[in-house]
């Protein structure tokens, strides 16, 4: 199914990105980031991250810090993305 008419993205593709990517993405700006585009209009955003969360189970809303599904994990590589970006 189609969950981006703007980029033609499907569900698929969002799950090949987030299972493909050696830095799990956690936002639709990572996915988009993965899939070579960035968001248009913005609507299907909040269905991206569903797909997201659905992709990663429940071992990325209950583990730590150690494990690379974890959002405490995801978070040093989002600064330092801020940073490089910044400089």
């Amino acid at each position: 199914m189609i969950v981006c008419s703007c980029n033609v993205i499907s569900d698929h593709d969002v799950r090949n990105a987030v299972n493909a990517a050696d830095d799990l993405p956690r936002s639709p700006k990572q996915v988009y980031d993965c899939l070579g585009c960035s968001a248009e209009c913005g609507r299907c955003a909040r269905t991206i991250k569903t797909i997201i969360d659905d992709a990663l189970g429940a071992c990325a809303k209950s583990c730590g810090a150690g494990c690379p599904h974890s959002v405490a994990a995801a978070e040093p590589h989002a600064h330092a993305e801020f940073a490089l970006a910044a400089s």
